[in-house]
């Protein structure tokens, strides 16, 4: 470029801040790009191959202006004295002719072209300050590390010396000119470089503005940091929020109130393990934050990685409430939250290229999961597996199903994370051998734990240290007349009276009927104000109940909701449990006497937590079980401190210092049992979904299973080869394997059509025989016109045993069927001759298989469910507890999704495919068809369903698009936060769906990539 066609002026717009748009560039911060410049200053953009160093020849003369704090600080005016610039001009004249002579007479010059003086000064005079930005390497590797403008003025500070280590870009492609040592810039020039140098850079006398590029310098030096150790990961790095963009953290308070995390959750997040992505077991005490931890993790991986995530949790209701709790983040995130639970869930799940996905489930729906990904060649799409309650394992078949799963991840895929969250174990060393895995244990708890006893009437601490472990605290003060002490002789009353109704409290009972006393026992004693306290409240949480039960409510709920009081076990219908909960999470009751599934299930503190006895049922607590419950006292946030009292009678004392100061239970693999039924059915998936084909790779697998570990305490009297041996032996005989000998001597394993059918069903391995059997023999007299034969095929075989007929009420509901349904009975071995003298008393001379009979009862009390779907009104007429009845329909609705996916392997049982899908959906919701679009939104029960539909919500796509703030005040008893949840899981269903369809579109419109060409084609001559 020329320099003498480019006017450069200097001028002060303003004596506080002045505007530079003019040299906006794409190293300008883009807050400040932003911003649009007037029109008649708006620089032109610059073409895509534009260079720094010539930029300037190709537009109108600019005008720079200098920053507050310039190098010449209000003197900018100097430049505007003619007369100084001209005496600068014309000594420079005179040093240039004086240089020019004594060239010439050196007699070098012959050494160079003629022109090559003059372009070389015209090279050096006409540098720009723009020059610094070129694309050459800083070659001082003494340099300090200074930002683009400060390096440039440390250059003209120091002036050429050190010239050949410039940075401006080559004007020779071929090859760097070295630039005349006799070559010297314009002193005017030097002048105006120095002024536009001030204009680029802050002055090192600014502190405010030191501070500042030496803070930009370490985020830089930060951040570099950070992505050399994503990079080693595997993990993009997006932001300072443990990796993730800083629109999380904003989140996590806009959404869950989350300002600041546990001072163990950010050493947690920190850890060298979890920044390499090695597995990790963290175990906390109850209610310490464990979940927040492994959900910023999934995150992570969504989000970073782009890898889908699978969050195993032990419940249908922790699914369904981790399903809305994450639905609001999913949608700001644009990730897609699954729910696997019950009767819902695709196996494989769909395969989406836009986004990642989350899946919730159970542990059961978790296993076949990953078996549906094992199948199709994409369990490398699951980068990260979490497990909630990881000392599951040690329970019984479920958690041999824990251990399947998990095996099958680590055996299968490498890159795939797994993150066990569990109660502190004796032997987890066991548990990271399993799984491979560091281990962080933190005894953090957010409020303080203060553990007492009752004996008689005294009260005592709880202390391990102390020789008798109990150390004297108070006497009970409460006065009690004769007939209170008949009715409450564990003194419950004066327990719970002093905290309730100000603080909440829960009193953990040995059996269902047990709450239902304890509740309606406290009411008899409580003073009028406690009728009072949020009564408006109360009156609508009744109403709610009495919505449930499509106007029935429980006369006990009718008479303790009052006072604040309820009861919570699985004798309530799902619905009431949810309502009883949401009363006692927001404050309107106080007190809820409960069995000990609630301190396994979802998480309702209490300022007081009191265990009515050290029994549930007629078992003596484990220390696990212990612990689980009194880990409910205390909420984070509100109080300072929690209680929990255990009461005890005399001959439990001693017993119960044991259960207070003994070490935590031991964690067993329990593969073995039932007679090995676990290790069974994993070696028949292993073999159908050929991860083995023969006795050793069976063996090879089973090594990295806890069973293996543990195999000197569980295998003593036998080994696990011969185990093995006589397990494959015995799935030979089931016909569910075959066993190939080859001419080698070798023997291969191959999984027949019965054992394919039975685990990718999911099926008991105890029943695959005779549901195979059940179902041949149905086809043969299918009846069609009344569903009463398919509900009776998809009864659940495990709930016979807890079947008693009433014989007179089964006569009688037997006498109401279709001849053809009566016909269909006596076919599966039920006649009505057997069940009318069961009814008249009489003695049944001919041996009759009772398990169809039951199996038929049961079958009834669904058919008369789908017929009505009123449960209340069928409980109360069979005479069974209306959370009995709505455990059938639930068992009966996931295991006919089971049976679906058994006779989709079996080409002879294909009437049952459309059959039995649509029983399935009727099964799940057991509602009016209206009402099901709204009920496949997580969290939303019948008795809502009922009163979004009357109020206009009547689809999926209404209700997504519903505002909450209208919504919670147009439903009654629906609050904000419900609202907020219950249209965000509207959103991500409709959004799956949505995506579903577009990827089953885009997959028929994709061109095949072997589709035969013209070439191919041809056919030989």
């Amino acid at each position: 470029m020329n320099s003498g066609k480019q006017e450069i002026q200097i001028k002060r717009v303003s004596c506080q801040k002045r505007s530079r748009d003019g040299l906006k560039s794409h190293l300008t911060p883009a807050r400040k790009r932003a911003a649009k410049p007037p029109p008649s200053t708006q620089p032109q953009a610059c073409p895509k191959n534009w260079k720094l160093s010539s930029i300037m020849a190709d537009i109108p003369a600019a005008e720079f202006c200098s920053d507050s704090e310039d190098l010449f600080g209000d003197y900018d005016s100097l430049l505007e004295d003619s007369s100084l610039l001209a005496r600068l001009d014309s000594a420079e004249q005179t040093e240039r002719q004086r240089s020019a002579t004594d060239q010439l007479t050196s007699g070098f010059t012959s050494l160079r072209p003629a022109n090559a003086t003059a372009a070389a000064c015209e090279d050096v005079l006409t540098d720009s300050i723009l020059d610094v930005l070129g694309d050459e390497p800083f070659e001082d590797s003494q340099q300090p590390y200074l930002p683009a403008s400060q390096h440039q003025f440390h250059q003209q500070v120091h002036g050429d010396a050190s010239a050949n280590k410039t940075s401006t870009p080559l004007r020779d492609p071929v090859a760097k000119r070295p630039r005349p040592a006799l070559a010297r810039r314009s002193v005017t020039e030097q002048l105006k470089r120095t002024m536009l140098g001030n204009a680029a850079a802050p002055s090192a006398v600014s502190r405010a503005a030191e501070m500042k590029d030496a803070l930009v310098s370490e985020e830089i030096g930060v951040a570099a940091r950070a992505v050399e150790t994503a990079f080693a990961a595997e993990t993009t790095d997006l932001g300072p929020f443990f990796g993730l963009p800083t629109k999380v953290k904003d989140l996590m308070f806009n959404l869950r109130g989350i300002q600041k995390l546990y001072d163990w959750q950010e050493t947690c997040l920190n850890l060298d393990c979890v920044q390499q992505r090695k597995n990790l077991i963290y175990s906390l005490p109850t209610s310490g934050g464990k979940t927040l931890v492994a959900e910023i993790l999934v995150l992570r991986e969504l989000l970073c990685r782009k890898k889908d995530c699978l969050f195993i949790l032990p419940y249908i209701s922790l699914v369904q409430e981790k399903v809305r709790g994450l639905a609001s983040l999913g949608l700001e995130l644009d990730f897609v939250v699954e729910e696997y639970a019950g009767s819902r869930g695709r196996f494989p799940p769909v395969r989406r290229r836009s986004s990642r996905s989350v899946f919730v489930a159970t542990i059961e729906k978790g296993h076949s999961l990953v078996n549906s990904l094992v199948e199709s060649s994409r369990i490398q799409d699951l980068g990260l597996v979490v497990v909630d309650e990881l000392h599951m394992l040690g329970d019984g078949s479920r958690g041999a199903v824990i251990e399947m799963t998990l095996a099958k991840v680590l055996y299968m895929s490498e890159s795939t994370q797994i993150i066990g969250m569990s109660a502190t174990l004796g032997n987890i060393r066991d548990l990271q051998t399993f799984l491979k895995a560091e281990n962080y244990t933190n005894d953090f708890r957010p409020v303080q734990l203060k553990e007492y006893v009752k004996l008689n009437d005294t009260i005592y601490e709880v202390d391990p240290k102390e020789e008798d472990c109990f150390r004297f605290s108070r006497p009970l003060n409460f006065k009690y007349s004769s007939s209170m002490q008949k009715m409450d002789p564990d003194h419950i009353i004066a327990l719970v009276t002093e905290v309730i109704p100000t603080h909440s409290c829960l009193v953990f009972c040995p059996t269902k009927k047990n709450c239902e006393n304890v509740a309606a026992m406290i009411c008899k004693y409580l003073k009028e104000e406690f009728l009072r306290h949020r009564e408006a409240e109360k009156g609508v949480l009744l109403r709610a109940l009495r919505d449930s039960g499509n106007g029935a409510v429980c006369p006990v709920l009718r008479r303790t909701v009052p006072y604040g009081l309820a009861y919570h076990h699985s004798g309530l219908t799902s619905e009431e449990r949810k309502l009883v909960e949401e009363g006692y999470s927001s404050g309107v009751l106080c007190l809820l006497a409960c069995t000990s599934t609630l301190a396994a299930g979802i998480n309702l503190p209490a300022r007081r937590v009191i265990l009515r006895s050290p029994y549930v049922a007629t078992d003596f607590l484990k220390r696990s079980q212990y612990k689980q419950m009194v880990g409910r006292a205390g909420r984070a946030g509100i109080d300072t401190v929690g209680e929990s009292i255990l009461i005890l009678q005399d001959k439990d004392t001693k017993m119960a210092k044991t259960l207070v100061s003994a070490p935590m239970e031991n964690c067993y693999s329990n593969l073995m049992h039932d007679e090995g039924k676990g290790l069974l059915s994993l070696i028949l998936s292993l073999i159908g979904l050929n991860i083995a084909t023969s006795l050793d790779q069976v063996k090879d697998f089973l090594c990295g299973t806890l069973l293996s570990v543990q195999q000197k305490q569980l295998l003593a009297e036998t080994s696990l080869t011969e185990t093995v041996r006589r397990l494959v032996g015995l799935l030979e005989n089931k016909r569910l394997i075959a066993v190939t000998t080859e001419s080698h001597g070798g023997q291969t394993l191959q999984v027949t059509k019965l054992g394919r059918a039975t685990y990718k069903g999911s099926v008991d391995l105890s029943y695959s025989e005779v549901l195979y059997r059940d179902l041949s023999k149905g086809l043969e007299g299918l009846l069609l016109n009344s569903f009463l034969h398919l509900v009776y095929l998809v009864t659940p075989y495990d709930m016979i045993a807890q079947c008693k007929p009433d014989w007179m009420l089964f006569f009688r509901q037997f006498t109401l069927l279709s001849a053809t349904e009566q016909k269909m009975s006596a076919a599966v071995g039920v006649p009505e001759s057997f069940i009318a003298r069961k009814a008249a008393g009489q003695t049944v001379r001919k041996g009759v298989d009772m398990e169809p009979v039951r199996r038929m009862y049961l079958a009834l009390v669904l058919f008369s469910l789908l017929k009505e779907t009123n449960l209340w009104s069928v409980a109360d007429r069979f005479q069974l507890s209306r959370g009995f009845v709505q455990s059938l329909l639930s068992s009966s609705s996931a295991f006919c999704s089971c049976v679906l996916h058994f006779t989709q392997e079996l080409e002879e049982l294909w009437p049952f495919k459309a059959l039995l899908t649509e029983l399935t959906r009727r099964l799940s919701y057991c509602v009016k068809a209206e009402l099901i679009p709204l009920m496949e939104v997580a969290g939303v029960m019948e008795s809502r369903a009922k009163q979004l539909y009357n109020a206009g919500y009547k689809t999926l796509s209404h209700l997504a698009n519903a505002d909450p703030a209208v919504l919670s005040n147009t439903i009654e008893n629906l609050f904000k936060k419900q609202a907020n949840q219950i249209v965000a899981s509207a959103k991500m269903l409709l959004n799956e769906k949505a995506a579903a369809l577009q990827e089953e579109v885009d997959e028929l419109l994709t061109m095949p990539s072997d589709l035969p060409s013209a070439a191919k084609t041809q056919q030989p001559v």
